[in-house]
């Protein structure tokens, strides 16, 4: 018994998005990022995500890797947001979990 309420409390605290302390409740953006999809799910929410430098991601061919704990990671093409930027910094969404780094959103920005 106490397994199943293990693992239902695993699977709620897994269904939210992060934002302990509430610093993105009242962000302009934050109805826009709650609202981001890629082809793999929905992308969460701005606290689940993490700005990227410039230097920490890259484009060539038509397909993006990013950096991530100095790791270059390939972004699965159906990861990629194709919607306009409205932040405007590279966004990205990285989940581990028993199968490694995997990225779940991925936002481009306009490498300036």
């Amino acid at each position: 018994m106490s397994l199943v309420a293990l693992l239902s409390v695993t699977a709620v605290s897994l269904g939210h998005a992060r934002d302990p302390d509430g610093r993105y409740a009242n962000s302009p953006l934050k109805q826009w990022f709650d609202s981001l999809r890629s082809g793999k799910g929905p992308c969460c929410s701005d606290a689940d995500g993490t700005a990227v430098s410039d230097v920490d991601w890259e484009s060539k061919d038509g397909h993006y890797r990013v950096r991530i704990d100095g790791e270059w990671i390939d972004v699965p093409d159906d990861a990629v947001i194709t919607e306009p930027n409205r932040y405007g910094r590279t966004m990205v969404w990285p989940i581990r979990g028993y199968l490694g780094l995997q990225i779940r959103c991925f936002m481009p920005g306009s490498m300036t």
